[in-house]
């Protein structure tokens, strides 16, 4: 029974991951970058809104590149300070003197009210703001987290690119920051997971039912914005990104999605724990908090990323090559399907028969992040828990 258990499950893991290989819109690639675009005769207006909390760490390698955006159109940066405590709207305000280049205006909308998540207030009151404070609404907004720098041409082609499209919604999967051990083996796995869960190719489609956004670079057309009811439909959402993207779709609204070349992260995750706080926090949420998808996604990845190193393993001591070929074959399209993500984070192919112990670790967080919210502790970040939608 035990040989015919490990032959079936080494068995299963090459099935699927002959599936994931061939079937699941290519995630593996890394090859979605802005599509092509050309300059709009005239170039629309843009109000840029960064909800910031706490970001004082950040903020001097991320603002002025917002601020020094060479874009040809009429822009403005909105810093909404999100009830900081380490002083991020002072020091806004002094960056912006210090760095000449579009207009920064920094407001505070106060404690989030009851039902809604503080980024997303934050974002209802910039938004309100960008929509105000002018004769005109503005054209687009562009949505980016206080740890995105941004080249000097980034805001330029996204524009272009949103525009040349038609789309309604252009977003960014940033260059997240790769310097420690840990960041390392953990975080280009973060994305090769995301794309996984989310392929980008698939996305792009007009008619995919599959939907999702990163949040650190979102360039939204305010009439669709208005159009989708955002962020005030979305406003108890934990994953903000993939609820927007969700809300724009089904107002008929048009979206693309794909890996960054002129966007970067410049939050450092030196240690394993601050890695473990990113994915823990919400990622019970992306499981809508339900323990039977908790049960499903933890068997999932034993049978996808476990199984092939310990079948492998076991076929080879145990003397059973059929075993064994099933595990190293399963294995070996896992390291091929993550080598073109190593290569765009510039790591080396070495790490890729790494990644079972990579997806070890983020079923740890899983089940750790399930466990936070049963404790009450659950969706926590920079001093705040929030409930289940269904609670809040």
């Amino acid at each position: 029974m035990g040989l015919l258990t490990a032959a079936c499950a080494a068995y299963a893991s090459l099935a699927a991951w002959l599936w994931l290989t061939l079937a699941q819109g290519m995630f593996w690639r890394t090859d979605v970058r802005l599509p092509p675009r050309t300059a709009p005769a005239r170039w629309p207006s843009v109000a840029i809104v960064v909800p910031a909390r706490d970001e004082a760490e950040v903020l001097p390698r991320s603002l002025p590149s917002l601020i020094a955006q060479d874009y040809p159109g009429e822009a403005e940066v909105i810093l909404v300070d999100d009830g900081s405590t380490d002083g991020t709207g002072e020091l806004a305000r002094r960056l912006a003197g210090e760095h000449p280049g579009l207009p920064l205006t920094v407001v505070s909308p106060g404690d989030p009210a009851p039902g809604w998540t503080g980024k997303l207030w934050a974002l209802r009151h910039g938004i309100a703001i960008a929509r105000t404070a002018h004769a005109t609404e503005p054209d687009f907004l562009l949505l980016t987290d206080a740890d995105i720098a941004h080249e000097p041409d980034s805001l330029r082609e996204l524009v272009a690119a949103a525009t040349s499209a038609d789309l309604d919604l252009v977003s960014q999967m940033a260059r997240l920051r790769v310097v420690g051990v840990w960041e390392r083996l953990v975080v280009p796995a973060f994305v090769y997971f995301f794309a996984q869960l989310y392929p980008f190719r698939r996305i792009n489609r007009p008619s995919a039912r599959t939907t999702a956004a990163a949040g650190g670079c979102v360039l939204l057309r305010t009439t669709s914005a208005v159009r989708a009811g955002v962020p005030d439909s979305i406003r108890q959402a934990v994953i903000d990104d993939v609820s927007l993207a969700r809300a724009v779709r089904r107002s008929g609204g048009r979206i693309w999605l794909g890996l960054a070349e002129r966007v970067d992260s410049v939050r450092p995750y030196p240690a394993l724990a601050d890695l473990w706080r990113m994915v823990s926090r919400s990622a019970y949420a992306q499981l809508r908090h339900q323990p039977l998808l908790l049960a499903g996604t933890v068997a999932g990845l034993v049978l996808v990323y476990l199984v092939p190193p310990a079948a492998l393993a076991a076929g080879l001591l145990t003397g059973h090559p059929a075993v064994a070929w099933a595990g190293g074959l399963a294995w070996l399209l896992m390291a091929g399907t993550y080598l073109p993500m190593l290569r765009y984070y510039r790591q080396p192919a070495a790490l890729a028969p790494l990644l079972p112990f990579t997806a070890l670790l983020y079923l740890l967080m899983t089940v750790d992040s399930a466990v936070q919210h049963y404790r009450g502790r659950g969706a926590s970040w920079k001093g705040r828990t929030y409930a289940r939608p269904s609670d809040a």
